[in-house]
């Protein structure tokens, strides 16, 4: 089938500001038994035609993200997704997956009670992940994402930037590898005034651990490389929680307006793993645009601990897209 004879139907939702585009079907099918194996096969052919068109502008932009729905893994799952971005497939997404729930309860493809929890189950390609929808008198409350394992994979790794001298940073798994350090660290603080040296600095972090063994997953190669870099600093507490602001550097340059779900994930098991977490307690993650996660440890596993991470997200429209062959600019563009 022809790109342009496609007909791309959409539904973008934001998770605390951050945008996700939802792709319920596909006009192919995308090799692979298990959405892992779907996530390499996509990375080539129709699949990232589709990517790039829905991604670049002007029908997307620099920081767009989404997700194509495919088959689970098995019937253990309600359904699988691949989640992408500018510069190609990533490995998990929080915010997408608490997106992907609460369009699951709406749109009737899970049965909810009007008041209730109903679990949505996804297959991702670093594992399965649990969507908890809560309803309240037949409106979404929240959502909680209930991430795979999540580990302090290494501490205290020096890196070397061309901008911002020796820098000390932990790696964390969260459903992809992270760098993590104090935004201080760099002389910046998480506003929007400091957007583009967090930028620079997050590419030059992740540029220079891009070799490092901590970059490798312990068991499967296709998990390998840090996907992005988290900016953290304190906040004032809400109450009993610790409170935290963060902003996730990932891809080649792109900005997380939300907390970051697989991202507040890695932090909750850092913080775990410090003692600042204490045993019980919730983390309130503020991003930089001021929209919140509340996450908190919900079970441990061979030396990981299960987070949760609770949000919302709304939907934002619907659309179709399509690409006319006399369209000079074809799948479009990226200016950043």
């Amino acid at each position: 089938m022809d790109i342009h004879d496609w007909s791309i139907a959409t539904v973008d939702y934001h998770t605390a500001g951050e945008p996700f585009r939802i792709v319920p079907e596909l006009p192919f099918e995308i090799a692979g038994d298990t959405v892992l194996a779907k996530r390499v096969n996509a990375a080539t052919g129709p699949a990232n035609a589709l990517r790039r068109l829905l991604v670049n502008e002007p029908r997307g932009h620099a920081d767009m993200y989404g997700g194509f729905i495919v088959p689970p893994n098995d019937p253990g799952a309600h359904f699988g997704v691949l989640f992408w971005h500018k510069d190609g497939f990533s490995t998990a997404c929080g915010h997408g997956t608490i997106a992907l729930g609460a369009w699951a309860v709406r749109s009737g493809m899970v049965p909810a009670q009007d008041d209730g929890v109903t679990e949505v189950v996804i297959d991702v390609p670093s594992g399965r992940v649990t969507a908890q929808v809560t309803t309240v008198a037949g409106f979404i409350e929240s959502v909680t994402f209930c991430n795979v394992p999540s580990y302090v994979a290494a501490r205290n790794i020096a890196v070397q930037t061309p901008d911002f001298g020796t820098l000390t940073v932990d790696v964390l798994w969260g459903g992809a590898l992270y760098a993590s350090l104090p935004a201080r660290a760099a002389g910046l603080h998480i506003t929007p005034s400091d957007l583009n040296a967090l930028i620079a600095a997050g590419r030059q972090i992740k540029a220079a651990l891009a070799d490092h063994p901590a970059a490798i997953h312990p068991s499967e190669p296709r998990l390998d490389g840090i996907y992005g870099t988290i900016f953290h600093e304190d906040a004032e507490p809400a109450g009993a929680l610790l409170a935290q602001r963060n902003v996730t550097i990932f891809a080649d340059g792109q900005v997380d307006r939300s907390p970051c779900g697989s991202g507040t994930a890695a932090r909750v098991a850092a913080l775990d793993d410090s003692g600042e977490l204490l045993h019980g307690a919730e983390l309130a993650h503020f991003s930089i645009v001021d929209s919140c996660f509340t996450a908190s440890v919900l079970g441990r596993e061979d030396g990981s601990v299960v987070v949760g991470v609770r949000g919302n997200a709304y939907p934002v429209g619907v659309s179709t897209f399509t690409l006319d062959p006399r369209d000079e600019l074809g799948l479009g563009f990226v200016l950043r």
